[in-house]
């Protein structure tokens, strides 16, 4: 029913992405095979992986509380 249907769009365009639709597939395509060589990275290798996730969450707190406390005034009294 779908193929007799003449009005709108109903498939994929006939002509081929050119311009920023080229880049961005070409680039999805990339983020997507990184993503799974990472999953596939982490599945051999779990302790490795749980160790760099520690790693830089620590590093992450690490940065947000030091920035925190440089905000701070410090001619507050504190009691």
């Amino acid at each position: 029913m779908a193929n007799d249907l003449k009005a709108g769009f109903t498939g994929r365009p006939t002509e081929p992405p050119s311009g920023a639709r080229k880049v961005a597939k070409a680039a999805a395509g990339a983020v997507s095979r990184e993503a799974n060589e990472v999953v596939a990275g982490a599945a051999d290798h779990p302790y490795t992986a749980t160790g760099l996730t520690l790693a830089v969450g620590c590093f992450a707190f690490a940065i947000g509380y030091v920035m925190g406390r440089s905000s701070v005034d410090g001619r507050q009294s504190h009691w």
